[in-house]
C-alpha cells in the first residue's frame, strides 16, 4: 500500500486535519468540504495515510482502489460546479470483500481461489452508493466465505488476507463475526464508514466487539443483487459507523431496490426510506417501552452483566419504560439446518457459475478441489463446513425447504420477537451484544447495536472467545422498524457517550 503515501505537510492545512479526522463524523466532513477548507481528495489522502500507518497492526484492509484519488478529484470539481449530490458526496467507504464492485478491486469473499476475480457489474448497493457520491476506497478483509468455511476457523481469518485483529487489543480481544475488517477499520478511524453483510450476527457481532454502531436491516430492505450469498432468505448488507447518525446516513443511501432484484418483495420496496437521519431524536426515549429477555442475560459473566445493568438504568433515566423480564417462547427451540443446506450451495453455485472463465472455480465442488490442491495456503483450518454443505442437502426438495423456512420464521416471529412486542406492548427488545442475532436473522428482522461499555477483564466463554473488551447493547424490533430502532439507539448513544477510539501506536 506504500504507493498511496501522500505528503500531508503542505501549505493547504492538511496537517491540521490529521488529528481532526480521528472521530470526525460525516456531517463534520461535509461541513468542511462545503466551506472549502477540506476536499475529498484530501480526505482520501488522510485515510490512506492512516491505513499506511496503522493497518499493519490490525490487518483490516484487504485491498485499496488505485483510482480513489482520481475519483475524489472529479467529485471535488462536481461539488464546485453544482454542489454535493448527497451527504455522502466525497466520503470514502470500505466495502466487505463479498460485495461486487465493477472497478479494479477484486471480490473474493476472502478466498485465494477468487483472488483475481473482478466483477463486471457493481452490486446494486454499490451502484446506489456511487450515485450518492461515495468513494469506494477499498475492500475490507473478512472471515472467509462469511464463516461457512470450517468449524474451527478463527473469526476474521481469510486465506487471502490473513487474520483481522481487534484494534482495542490486537491479538488478544475477540474481533467478532465475518464483517470483521469493516468493523475494525471503522473503529480504528481508518475510514469514514464501511459496508458489511450479515446472515446471522456478522454485522452486529463485530460492531459490538469493536465499539462502533452497526445496523442489520430488515431482510429485503437492501438489495442483495451482486453480493456473494450465504443463506439468501436471511442475508442483508448494512452499515458500520462510529455514530448512529453516520450509520443512518449510510443506510439511507443503501436502501432501495433495482428491478433485476427479483428476490425482493413489493413490501420492501414500499418501505424504503431515503433519509433515516430524520429519526435522530433524543426526546424519543420518553415513554418508549423496551423489553429485557432476561433468560439470555443469565448467560453473561458478572462484568458484562454490570454493563447491561448500567445501560438499563440509563434508559430509565431518559424516560424509557423497562419491562423486565419478557419471555420468548421459542428461545430454547432447536433450529433446523435445512435452510442453510438448501440455500447456500444453490446460491454459491449460481454466483460462481457467472464468474469469468479465467477464474479457477465455478462451483462449490470445484472450490473444494481447488482448496485441496492449494492446501498449504487455502486450508489452514480445513474446509469442513464447505465439504458438509457439498455433501448434504441433496435429498431436500423445494417443498421440504419451504416448509422449514415457514416454520423457522413462524417460530422466530410469532413465538419470538413479534410475540414479545405484542404481549408486553413493547417498542423494542434489548439484547446484550450479539445475543439475539440468530433469532432476528431467522425472523428477517432488523437490529442496531450501540457501544455500551468496556469489560476490563472478561472470561473465556464455552464458544472460545474472550469477553474482555468493548460491548454493545442491541435493539431489536419487528419488520421495517428501523426508524424506531434508530431513534432509540440515538437517544441511548447521546445519553451514554460510550464510544471511544482505540490507542494505536507504531
Amino acid at each position: 500500500m506504500n504507493q498511496f503515501k501522500t505528503n500531508l505537510n503542505n501549505k493547504d492545512g492538511s496537517l491540521a486535519f490529521q488529528e481532526w479526522i480521528i472521530e470526525a463524523d460525516i456531517a463534520a466532513m461535509q461541513a468542511e468540504m462545503n466551506k472549502g477548507s477540506l476536499t475529498a481528495e484530501q480526505l482520501v489522502s488522510l485515510y490512506l495515510d492512516r491505513i499506511n500507518r496503522y493497518d499493519s497492526l490490525i490487518n483490516s484492509v484487504l485491498e485499496l482502489n488505485p483510482d480513489a484519488l482520481d475519483i475524489a478529484r472529479q467529485l471535488d470539481k462536481e461539488r464546485q460546479l453544482s454542489g454535493a449530490r448527497s451527504s455522502l458526496h466525497g466520503i470514502p467507504l470500505l466495502i466487505k470483500d463479498n460485495i461486487d464492485t465493477a472497478d479494479k478491486l477484486h471480490t473474493s469473499a476472502g478466498s485465494i481461489a477468487l483472488a483475481e476475480s473482478t466483477a463486471v457489474q457493481d452490486a446494486a448497493v454499490i451502484s446506489r452508493l456511487r450515485t450518492a457520491g461515495a468513494i469506494i476506497l477499498g475492500k475490507a478483509n473478512m472471515t472467509e466465505w462469511a464463516n461457512f468455511m470450517a468449524p474451527g476457523m478463527w473469526a476474521g481469518y481469510s486465506s487471502r488476507g490473513g487474520l483481522v485483529l481487534n484494534p482495542y487489543g490486537p491479538g488478544e480481544l475477540f474481533v467478532g463475526g465475518s464483517s470483521s475488517g469493516s468493523a475494525a477499520s471503522v473503529a480504528a478511524n481508518l475510514i469514514a464508514a464501511a459496508v458489511g453483510t450479515e446472515t446471522s450476527g456478522s454485522i452486529i457481532g463485530p460492531a459490538s466487539q469493536n465499539c462502533i454502531v452497526g445496523i442489520k436491516p430488515t431482510a429485503g430492505l437492501v438489495s442483495m443483487a451482486g453480493i456473494i450469498p450465504g443463506i439468501g432468505s436471511q442475508d442483508t448488507a448494512g452499515p458500520l459507523a462510529r455514530t448512529v447518525s453516520d450509520a443512518a446516513v449510510l443506510l439511507g443511501a443503501m436502501t432501495g431496490q433495482d428491478e433485476p432484484d427479483t428476490q425482493v418483495s413489493g413490501t420492501a420496496r414500499e418501505r424504503t426510506i431515503a433519509d433515516y437521519t430524520v429519526f435522530l431524536d433524543t426526546a424519543y426515549l420518553q415513554g418508549v417501552r423496551i423489553g429485557i429477555p432476561r433468560a439470555i442475560y443469565h448467560e453473561l459473566d458478572e462484568e458484562v452483566m454490570a454493563i447491561m445493568a448500567e445501560a438499563i438504568e440509563l434508559l430509565e433515566q431518559q424516560g424509557a419504560v423497562i419491562v423486565d423480564p419478557v419471555e420468548l417462547p421459542c428461545l430454547n427451540r432447536e433450529w433446523s439446518p435445512v435452510m442453510l443446506q438448501y440455500e447456500f450451495k444453490r446460491g454459491l453455485n449460481q454466483y460462481l457459475a457467472g464468474l469469468a472463465g479465467s477464474v479457477p472455480v465455478h462451483s462449490l465442488s470445484e472450490l473444494i478441489a481447488y482448496n485441496n490442491t492449494h492446501s498449504d495456503k487455502a486450508l489452514k483450518y480445513g474446509q469442513g463446513t464447505l465439504e458438509w454443505l457439498e455433501q448434504s442437502g441433496e435429498g431436500i426438495t423445494e417443498e421440504m425447504y419451504l416448509e422449514q423456512l415457514r416454520l423457522s420464521r413462524e417460530q422466530a416471529r410469532d413465538h419470538g420477537i413479534d410475540y414479545a412486542l405484542k404481549e408486553y406492548q413493547l417498542d423494542a427488545l434489548m439484547f446484550p451484544g450479539f445475543h439475539g442475532t440468530d433469532l432476528a436473522a431467522r425472523a428477517g428482522y432488523p437490529l442496531i447495536t450501540v457501544p455500551a461499555g468496556f469489560a476490563a477483564n472478561g472470561i473465556v466463554t464455552p464458544g472460545g472467545y474472550l469477553t474482555k473488551g468493548p460491548h454493545g447493547v442491541t435493539f431489536s424490533g419487528t419488520a421495517f422498524s428501523e426508524p424506531t430502532l434508530i431513534s432509540i439507539a440515538y437517544g441511548f448513544e447521546q445519553a451514554s457517550r460510550r464510544r471511544f477510539p482505540p490507542r494505536l501506536s507504531k
